[in-house]
């Protein structure tokens, strides 16, 4: 049986070889960082994450203009705050992504899985959004 490491790589590996401009690989980076972090995940990868997969779930960034508002973040700022991570993150798996016709069936599970993690942190919702209101517009 695969690790989730190995499944992660072959879902990044179907992400990074998609043809659609919207980049759809950055949504999974963050969606997999938010659903997998634990207390040695950097403070800057969980928020990175969080804001990534919020700004898409909320405000319909497509994971290019995610990847351009994470470049702008870690230009204004270096320092980010610890999260409380929640025990669970969604009930998604990768393994179940995978399971999924490769094309706009998988496409649109990716779509299910980022917003499943997003809810999962209900309670870090507003926090997320100030960083974003405060270090991003």
């Amino acid at each position: 049986m695969a690790s989730n490491q190995e499944l992660y790589n072959d879902l990044a590996y179907y992400t990074l070889a998609h043809k659609a401009p919207s980049f759809i690989h950055q949504l999974v980076v963050d969606a997999y960082t938010a659903q997998n972090a634990d207390a040695e995940t950097k403070p800057i990868a969980v928020a990175f994450a969080l804001i990534g997969i919020s700004l898409h779930t909320e405000k319909g960034y497509t994971g290019k203009q995610v990847q351009q508002a994470h470049m702008r973040l870690a230009a204004r700022r270096k320092d980010w705050p610890r999260m409380a991570l929640p025990k669970t993150r969604g009930a998604i798996t990768i393994a179940e992504l995978l399971a999924v016709p490769p094309g706009s069936q998988r496409d649109e599970a990716i779509e299910r899985w980022c917003r499943a993690v997003w809810e999962s942190y209900s309670e870090l919702h507003e926090e997320v959004r100030k960083l974003v209101n405060e270090n991003l517009y």
